[in-house]
């Protein structure tokens, strides 16, 4: 088994590592890929030659150099079969709660459970584009994440208008016992995920980007439990309007997020 050190000096996010990750998971030779974006550098444990590894780093363009290579075994926590089965739960849970909080906040007139729901659902795209796409040709990829993102952008674009159309118009008081309630259950289902991802112990910037999408994920169903509360003791639309808009805001985000590994 061998070690090759590569500085990347384009690597700044997740998204160049995602590239990088589909242009050698075909490699049959590399075995284990170590991200460390804040001083852009990679590890790679292989156990062929560098030159095919290199040679495909390179075609992506990101100013890579290749260092050292070395002998040596793979790390501690190497196994990619269980960081595949954590982000699998994570997808479903994440998914779960998508439909939950979409048919609740239908049901409930609440735009905060619509738009919690559609950040769960930008997440379930982002988890299930790395778990459903394995083997497939980069080019499918990227058009799988392009598909993916523009549908992401339409629905938040269609959640803004909805917002603003309540806000200029006579529309029911959301049902605060709903939005409390799945919000309560959707934190519950977030802090469960973020406990799997945290077990695995992993400091790959995938498992690590994870990890901060589940984070703000809590904080979000934190504003609509509030949201909720506000709901009750002012008898109004205007805090769930108000929370529906700033996480519309996530969603949008998560899109260009997305967008950004299709390119």
């Amino acid at each position: 088994m061998f070690k090759s050190v590569f500085t990347i000096s384009k690597m700044d996010c997740p998204s160049e590592e995602s590239l990088i990750r589909m242009k050698l998971e075909g490699i049959s030779s590399v075995k284990n890929l170590v991200f460390d974006i804040e001083n852009r550098k990679l590890e790679v444990y292989h156990s062929g030659p560098v030159d095919e590894i290199h040679q495909a780093i390179s075609q992506l363009k990101l100013g890579d150099k290749l260092g050292n290579t070395t002998e040596t075994e793979l790390p501690p926590g190497a196994d990619d079969s269980q960081q595949l089965k954590i982000l699998w739960w994570v997808l479903g849970i994440n998914f779960t709660f998508f439909v939950v909080e979409m048919t609740t906040g239908w049901i409930s007139h609440s735009m905060g459970l619509v738009a919690d729901s559609l950040d769960m659902l930008a997440d379930s795209i982002v988890y299930g584009l790395s778990l459903f796409a394995v083997g497939a040709a980069i080019s499918r990829k990227k058009k799988v994440a392009k598909i993916s993102g523009y549908f992401q952008m339409g629905l938040a674009t269609l959640g803004f208008a909805e917002v603003l159309r309540r806000f200029f118009s006579t529309s029911e008081t959301p049902l605060f016992q709903w939005m409390i309630i799945v919000s309560i259950l959707a934190l519950a289902g977030n802090l469960v995920s973020l406990w799997l991802i945290n077990k695995a112990k992993s400091k790959e910037a995938h498992m690590q980007a994870s990890a901060i999408f589940t984070s703000n994920d809590i904080i979000v169903n934190g504003g609509v439990i509030l949201a909720g509360v506000l709901v009750y003791l002012l008898n109004s639309k205007w805090p769930d309007l108000v929370i529906g808009g700033i996480v519309f805001t996530f969603v949008m985000r998560g899109a260009v997020r997305i967008l950004k590994l299709s390119k």
